[in-house]
């Protein structure tokens, strides 16, 4: 690894694991996180997950697995121009969503509603709680013994009465304090790739179209810019050009500014980051076409006729599972049966949030199908 600027994560500045382990062999205690992370059972049912589309509704549409790695690449580049760790801001990018739900953000907020006299849900949390306590795969320990900072890194947010739980690493939720410039950057580095990657999965679709999109300044000025370049290129490859500029143009962006702001606040060690304001970051006039481009999505797109669709049934689907199970623990696999009453709900949500988007959709139909003779 190139030598890494003072205030990056370390070997000589980690806060380590919970459980201590001799050191690897060959590679850094960040890689070992991310090989753990990439052979975990919750990183492989990633791979049918939703992003915005249900699984099944076609071959080329992203998924938690393929945003994941869309993450860890851009984020791995960002870090690299840096000095960052970019071992560490790979691994938190790959696990950012271990703890989500199947039908994506519609499953959630299904199952946080499910779970709202009972601490709620959030993906954040259960990604934590994922890495921590629920994969069963080594020996000494529960979880997977992650570094302090991928911990960090993976809890992107928390309401503070929820950090008080946490220990060490829901602290900085209490002080106020900054996760390391590594989570910072996995966290804008997912940011770039899910707006980019919809604005492509929803074009391809045809649930938003390329005279509706050609309106945002983000967009439309990388837009004519290659039809300028190149006036006979066929739509696909138009339109993959055009968000393959618009990704170059936010990650240099973002690049650039939080040097700007690196200077700015003097930091010359990993402790200034954690106590100064918000170091990654987008310059002003970019952020706001950002998010311009972002409420498009939300009202074109995720608010799409089609999409509503999905998400109504999405909720019908967790809603009914949830109950289900709360009503006759008998129904739920041996190693949930195991719990309380009051160990319940938790165990429910565990069991769904690890579902993918097609199991989800069998195991409502062996409950609830009505077979005919």
């Amino acid at each position: 690894m190139a030598e890494l600027a003072p205030y990056a994560v370390g070997e000589h500045n980690t806060r380590g694991r919970a459980v201590r382990e001799e050191a690897p062999f060959g590679r850094s205690e960040f890689q070992r996180d991310r090989d753990r992370i990439i052979h975990s059972t919750a990183f492989r049912r990633l791979e049918y997950k939703t992003q915005v589309f249900v699984n099944h509704e076609g071959d080329l549409f992203r998924t938690r697995l393929t945003h994941s790695m869309e993450v860890a690449q851009i984020a791995r580049s960002i870090a690299r121009h840096l000095k960052l760790n970019e071992d560490l801001v790979e691994a938190i990018a790959l696990a950012h969503d271990l703890g989500h739900t199947p039908f994506g953000h519609a499953g959630q907020d299904a199952l946080n509603a499910c779970m709202k006299d009972h601490g709620g849900f959030e993906h954040n949390l259960q990604s934590l709680r994922v890495v921590d306590m629920l994969e069963e795969r080594y020996a000494a320990f529960d979880g997977l013994n992650l570094c302090f900072e991928t911990r960090e890194g993976i809890l992107k947010h928390c309401a503070p009465e929820s950090a008080a739980g946490l220990g060490a690493v829901g602290e900085r939720f209490i002080t106020r304090q900054r996760p390391s410039l590594e989570a910072q950057i996995a966290n804008l580095a997912d940011e770039i790739a899910y707006n980019n990657h919809d604005v492509d999965d929803g074009l391809r679709s045809g649930l938003i179209t390329l005279e509706q999109i050609a309106s945002l300044r983000l967009f439309s000025r990388h837009l004519d810019a290659v039809r300028q370049t190149y006036p006979n290129l066929g739509e696909r490859r138009l339109i993959n050009e055009t968000i393959r500029r618009m990704i170059n143009t936010l990650v240099t962006d973002l690049i650039q500014q939080t040097e700007q702001n690196i200077r700015a606040q003097g930091i010359q060690n990993l402790a200034g980051v954690r106590s100064a304001p918000p170091l990654a970051a987008f310059s002003a006039e970019v952020r706001e076409q950002s998010r311009e481009l972002k409420a498009f999505l939300h009202t074109q797109l995720y608010r799409h006729y089609h999409v509503m669709r999905m998400n109504t049934k999405a909720h019908r689907i967790i809603g009914d599972l949830f109950h289900v199970f709360m009503d006759d623990c008998r129904l739920l696999p041996p190693q949930y049966q195991r719990q309380t009453r009051d160990e319940r709900p938790r165990a429910v949500a565990d069991y769904i949030a690890g579902m993918t988007d097609r199991y989800a959709i069998r195991e409502h139909r062996r409950i609830f199908a009505v077979e005919e003779d």
